[in-house]
């Protein structure tokens, strides 16, 4: 395997590596609800950008991941988080074509979906979840930065020429 390969690899699992780190950072109370989906934002970059190498395996892994890392029931992210991968994957040709404004709002669409397996999944698990509509805030917070996601994720891998 080539250096260039690797060191393309290398910049993509950081990105996701951060996102992760975003995802779990603590914030003061009155903005938590708020906190955009960063991790999903980013893998969902990576699914449109490189659909034939992220896609539902590493959402898959990522899902465990932060599953362990927030102290949630296994695999409820991991099942959230490959269902919405796998519809960017199906979609992604479409995705990429789309001007940034259509992007941002299919992004916070995706993420209202991501929140909506999450509530069902722990509803049928836990079975005393209460149904809260501040589980679509970070869909209008997301839907906002996610041009900003995007343009640093694309300068990052036009500069480092992952491919």
């Amino acid at each position: 395997m080539s250096t260039h390969i690797a060191n393309g690899r290398l910049v993509v699992w950081m990105t996701l590596f951060i996102g992760m780190m975003f995802q779990i950072m603590p914030l003061p109370k009155m903005v938590e609800a708020w906190r955009p989906d960063w991790l999903l934002m980013v893998m969902m970059y990576w699914a449109m950008a490189l659909p034939h190498r992220y896609n539902i395996l590493t959402a898959w892994i990522l899902g465990v991941m932060l599953d362990v890392l927030l102290g949630a029931h296994l695999g409820i992210r991991s099942l959230a988080l490959s269902l919405v991968i796998y519809i960017v994957v199906l979609l992604c040709q479409r995705l990429r074509n789309y001007p940034r404004w259509q992007q941002s709002i299919l992004v916070a669409c995706f993420i209202c979906i991501y929140h909506v397996v999450i509530f069902v999944t722990q509803f049928v698990v836990v079975e005393s979840t209460p149904f809260d509509v501040e589980m679509f805030l970070p869909a209008i917070s997301s839907l906002f930065i996610w041009w900003w996601v995007f343009w640093v994720l694309r300068n990052m891998r036009r500069h480092y020429k992952v491919r």
